[in-house]
């Protein structure tokens, strides 16, 4: 069975990350798997099993309508056609699903957001996800959150999670590095919530002079927001921004506290990845994800969301009890079972032979 997935290109990324992961995976189970990009740029070495084609001969303002012409004229040759196309993010699930139906090639559209949060332009998203995704033969979603709003426009929809990326570690050691961790885009502060985080975290830190907070990521624009921030708050010694890092496993291993600030997600790999390194998690209850991972008090504690004297509170339970630490994270790595690759991957193969046999 060829399978092509699509995606704009392959920076590092949490949807990226998903996409190479299964598709690596698939590649294994003696699938004939393809990524179509629209962009050379590459944060990933992909395995000799894996393909990858770039579409960017075609050169336009418009990138969406560039992006389109250049597929068309691809899958024009019959020969270059697959059995089946899956396609991430959703601009890019537009042009697949027109294209798809041109040539009468089965689609699967990936989503990656919430639907409540829309890709600019916003017109066109909200467009494509009425219209033109009923189109699909099948829409898979992060959480059962957006079920109804998809079925209720008449899309047969799956509930798909995103595998974790890392081993989950065997054992654990005790912690006492005194370091709280956030990861993301700098330039994304706001979905992050990075500006209300070192705001409600800062009487923590005066509190607690031999801890700090470090936020790992890149991002010029938000790095000069989040630094004034910083500032005001008299917090240089303590609030460290590490920049992007190509080793964030072992970033995690070597700190105590993982803190999920965000004002919106979708479901967000990093809180995965955290929870499979035996951090002690701590997450605002946001739309949506965090509640599909986190059982409050048993693996992690989960905030209501937005409630900023809530998240000090827990951030100071973290901080005060290594056993409370521990024990979440301990009950995290074993929570992780149905995030498993095999897993995913699994449900993953079911939708193809399902299509296959259409």
């Amino acid at each position: 069975m060829r399978i092509h997935f699509i995606i704009h290109s392959l920076i590092a990324g949490g949807a990226e990350r998903v996409l190479v992961l299964i598709s690596s995976f698939l590649a294994n189970k003696n699938y004939d798997v393809t990524i179509i990009t629209f962009s050379n740029e590459n944060d990933y070495q992909l395995p000799e099993n894996l393909k990858q084609i770039v579409l960017n001969k075609r050169k336009l303002k418009n990138k969406t309508l560039q992006n389109f012409l250049n597929l068309k004229a691809f899958y024009k040759k019959k020969e270059q056609r697959p059995d089946v196309i899956v396609s991430f993010i959703t601009l890019n699930n537009l042009i697949s699903i027109l294209v798809a139906k041109l040539y009468k090639i089965k689609i699967i559209v990936s989503e990656h957001n919430s639907h409540l949060r829309a890709q600019s332009p916003r017109l066109l998203t909200k467009i494509t996800r009425r219209a033109f995704y009923p189109m699909s033969d099948i829409v898979t979603v992060l959480t059962k959150y957006d079920l109804g709003y998809y079925n209720k426009r008449k899309c047969n929809t799956i509930v798909m999670s995103n595998p974790v990326t890392f081993e989950p570690l065997k054992n654990i050691s005790i912690k006492e590095n005194k370091v709280i961790l956030a990861m993301g885009n700098l330039n994304r502060y706001h979905h992050k919530g990075f500006d209300n985080l070192i705001s409600l975290i800062s009487p923590i830190l005066h509190s607690n002079r031999d801890w700090v907070l470090k936020i790992v990521g890149s991002g010029d624009t938000g790095l000069n927001k989040l630094k004034k921030i910083v500032q005001a708050e008299n917090l240089k010694e303590q609030i460290i921004f590490t920049g992007f890092s190509n080793d964030v496993k072992k970033i995690m291993r070597e700190s105590d506290i993982f803190v999920l600030s965000s004002r919106f997600e979708g479901l967000p790999m990093v809180l995965l990845e955290a929870m499979s390194q035996g951090m002690a998690c701590i997450a605002f209850d946001c739309i949506t994800g965090p509640s599909e991972m986190i059982v409050n008090d048993n693996n992690g504690l989960l905030i209501e969301n937005q409630n900023f004297d809530a998240m000090k509170n827990g951030i100071e339970r973290l901080i005060q009890s290594v056993d409370l630490r521990n024990n979440l994270a301990l009950n995290a790595i074993k929570s992780l079972e149905k995030f498993d690759i095999e897993e995913i991957g699994g449900q993953w193969i079911t939708i193809f032979e399902s299509l296959r046999n259409k």
